[in-house]
């Protein structure tokens, strides 16, 4: 069979990208012919932009700053903290931007990381204690909402304007007990989509939330306190990746569960979908990164899961991977 898939030259950063749940972000700049690609790694962003041709690459790393209100607080989190933070590029159709989370709050900068037009500090205890304050879980929602989620388990809602910073918290919501891991919107750009919003948290637990000026909850999906790690939504499907190692799928409105695959043999840490494909990635703490193929049927309103060995199953020798995307390439515009 033709291989769909090949290696291309490699990108380096600045420096390494610590070992956290979707540890990495990208953003494609068609006018430009450029692609941006982000991770952190303890008190630092690592962003590096290459070209579609591979030959030219520009460098960035965005540091904890003092010297003013808006950044005497740590950029990210350090190292002891440093499995509870994100690093996430933000689309929405007015404007993109960069969103930072750290244990004391939430920076979001414009889309090539050179001003931070936004800081919302998190309410953190005056007296240490047992639970760690953090933010962790970012997607963009329609046409004009941030959402961000939180250690409390707390998701805060922010509303963006077409431009400048009167960036504003238009709602908090409070359905979860355990910290937020991951949330996503829906990826698929169907206007007949239902659900707009899902999150997840350690327990397990999916939110499956419609957007608007008051977000609605739809649905509660238990998790059995297993953690989520990674979560999609595709065309009214919750995409999800356990700790144990399996990937379920639900209906988002009506939490039908249409699959359940024992996918990888440990913690899975990122999964992504290809909206127009239907294509499936997944990766662990196994070393293996896995496509599958999604299918769904209409008439039967369920979605099945196939694995695609004739495209992609890499092992990743005396290493663990974290993290992986689907890139838009110019050569190619399905995602």
């Amino acid at each position: 069979m033709a291989k769909m898939y090949h290696k291309e030259k490699s990108i380096q950063i600045k420096s390494s990208a610590s070992a956290l749940y979707n540890n990495l972000s990208v953003l494609r700049i068609a006018p430009r012919c450029l692609t941006y690609f982000t991770a952190v790694h303890a008190n630092v962003v690592n962003m590096v932009s290459a070209s579609w041709d591979g030959l030219n690459y520009s460098h960035r790393q965005l540091q904890a700053k003092e010297g003013n209100v808006a950044t005497s607080s740590s950029l990210i989190m350090q190292v002891q903290y440093t499995s509870f933070t994100k690093a996430a590029w933000c689309v929405l159709p007015p404007r993109d931007l960069l969103v930072l989370t750290s244990q004391k709050g939430i920076q979001m900068y414009e889309s090539d990381g050179s001003i931070m037009v936004y800081w919302h500090a998190l309410d953190t205890p005056e007296t240490p204690t047992a639970k760690a304050v953090f933010a962790r879980g970012i997607a963009a929602v329609r046409e004009k909402y941030i959402c961000v989620g939180v250690s409390s388990g707390s998701v805060l809602v922010f509303d963006i304007p077409c431009k400048g910073s009167n960036i504003t918290l238009s709602e908090v919501l409070e359905e979860h007990k355990e910290a937020i891991t991951d949330m996503a919107s829906e990826c698929s750009g169907s206007s007949e989509c239902i659900a707009d919003l899902v999150s997840a948290d350690d327990s397990g637990l999916l939110c499956v939330w419609k957007a608007g000026e008051d977000f609605q909850l739809l649905n509660k999906i238990p998790g059995f306190d297993t953690s989520c790690s990674s979560v999609k939504l595709w065309k009214g499907t919750v995409i999800a990746g356990y700790g144990t190692g399996q990937i379920r799928l639900y209906e988002a409105v009506t939490a039908i569960l249409h699959a359940e695959v024992n996918a990888h043999a440990r913690w899975i840490y990122s999964v992504d979908i290809a909206p127009f494909t239907g294509l499936l990635l997944s990766a662990a703490e196994d070393s293996w990164v896995r496509v599958w193929h999604l299918s769904l049927t209409p008439e039967t309103n369920s979605v099945e899961v196939m694995p695609f060995t004739h495209i992609l199953y890499m092992s990743i020798e005396s290493w663990g991977l974290q993290n992986i995307l689907f890139i838009k390439t110019h050569c190619n515009n399905q995602k």
